[in-house]
């Protein structure tokens, strides 16, 4: 499912070369569950950036689900990235002025799937996330947990291949 072999990721940040992540191998197979650990300035979010194909990596190979990201341009990345992953962010990134129900149609949109079958299948994660009653109200006006949950319906909804969630509780 996920090949990792020697990925580093360096920001340029003026004249200094930042190493957020320095020659990284692993792998992980279909159904495991890992947790990446360790103090804040580690490298996590910066590696879950590249494995969520939100960043690339500065050197190293990254294949998911069989394709070799490196080599992708954005549009196979964003693709492939719209496709096989789904998000849970430490701040949820949930779009204020948008409902509940809307937030969670948002990767569907992305996807090119119509209206009404992108409604049912929002309406069915966020039951299953215990939030129905919630479905016409802003982030706002919902708790935090209540706002975690419908980031993880968000990030189930497309039903991914791999799900990467920063700071889960």
């Amino acid at each position: 499912m996920v090949e990792v072999n020697n990925l580093s990721r360096t920001y340029t940040m003026g004249e200094t070369q930042v190493h957020a992540l320095r020659d990284v191998s692993f792998g992980v197979d279909s159904g495991e569950f890992v947790a990446i650990m360790g103090p804040s300035g580690s490298g996590k979010s910066t590696l879950m950036h590249l494995l969520g194909c939100l960043d690339r990596p500065s050197t190293g190979t990254y294949t998911l689900d069989g394709t070799p990201v490196e080599k992708l341009d954005d549009v196979a990345l964003s693709h492939l990235r719209n496709r096989k992953v789904g998000f849970v962010f430490q701040a949820f990134n949930l779009i204020m002025q948008l409902t509940v129900l809307e937030n969670i149609e948002v990767p569907l949109i992305y996807m090119g799937i119509e209206r009404s079958k992108r409604r049912e299948m929002s309406k069915e994660v966020l039951a299953a996330v215990g939030l129905s009653p919630r479905a016409n109200h802003r982030p706002n006006e919902l708790s935090g947990g209540e706002n975690q949950r419908v980031a993880i319906a968000r990030a189930l909804v497309t039903n991914p291949q791999i799900i990467f969630a920063d700071e889960p509780t």
